[in-house]
C-alpha cells in the first residue's frame, strides 16, 4: 500500500483492499475516508466490502465519494467532522488525489 502522510494525523492513498485494514489500523489511524465512488472502474473494491472489514477491526468509516466540484465541499466538511472525532484520518481514492484536494479544502476552511 502507497501511503502519503499529509500530516500527524492525516494521510491518503490510492485505492486500498481489505487486506490492507489491518495495516492501517497498526499505523495508529482510527477511521477510514473513502472519497471514491463505488464502480469507477471495473475490478474496484466497493465501499461495502471496505467498510465491512474496517468496522470489524473497529475503525471509524465515512464515504464522500466525489465526482466533481461541488462535492468537493461538502466532502471536506466532512473531512473535518471525522478529524473532530478521530485522532488519526486514513483517506483513500482512486490515486489519493482527491483526497489531498479535500484535505487543503477543509484546512482552508478552518482556517476562515
Amino acid at each position: 500500500m502507497d501511503m502519503n502522510r499529509l500530516d500527524d494525523r492525516v494521510a491518503v492513498s490510492p485505492q486500498i483492499t481489505t487486506d490492507d485494514i489491518a495495516e492501517i489500523k497498526a499505523a495508529g489511524f482510527t477511521a477510514i475516508m473513502c472519497n471514491r465512488p463505488d464502480g469507477e472502474e471495473p475490478g474496484q473494491p466497493n465501499w461495502a466490502e471496505i467498510e465491512a472489514a474496517a468496522q470489524a477491526e473497529g475503525l471509524a468509516t465515512y464515504f464522500a465519494p466525489i465526482t466533481g466540484r461541488d462535492e468537493a465541499m461538502e466532502a471536506a466538511d466532512i473531512f473535518n467532522d471525522a478529524l473532530d472525532a478521530h485522532d488519526a484520518l486514513f483517506a483513500y481514492c482512486r490515486s489519493g488525489a482527491r483526497c489531498q484536494l479535500i484535505y487543503a479544502a477543509a484546512k482552508a476552511k478552518n482556517a476562515a
